[in-house]
């Protein structure tokens, strides 16, 4: 599996990466970007199996960058994750096309069992 994560926080996608590996995936590749500006090349360009993205960043928040890749027909499997996620911001990243939420901080169970929920 090839994923991107996205993150303003460097230590986040190390976690996220971490998390990842310990869970029973088979991850091929991971790609980091720091923001959903620096993401959207990248996701146009590359061909990932996962996104997994933080909500708020600088440049391109997550909703932002998730609106862009479903506007250009990039229906890569997506997901947040994010230390806030009020239940109108599920509603709203779900609307957009997100599969799950991850809340900060997490577990490798509790990320697995979001993403098999989705």
């Amino acid at each position: 599996m090839n994923v991107l994560i996205v993150d303003d926080s460097k230590a986040m996608r190390m976690i996220v990466a971490r998390t990842l590996r310990q869970m029973a995936v088979a991850v091929t590749s991971i790609t980091e970007a720091a923001d959903g500006s620096d993401a959207l090349p990248l996701a146009k360009a590359g061909k990932y199996d996962l996104i997994i993205c933080d909500w708020n960043m600088p440049q391109m928040n997550g909703i932002d960058f998730l609106r862009e890749l479903r506007k250009a027909g990039i229906r890569t499997r997506f997901g947040f994750c994010t230390s806030e996620a009020t239940p109108d911001m599920r509603v709203m990243g779900m609307q957009a096309g997100a599969q799950f939420f991850v809340t900060k901080p997490f577990t490798a169970d509790t990320f697995q069992n979001a993403m098999k929920a989705a």
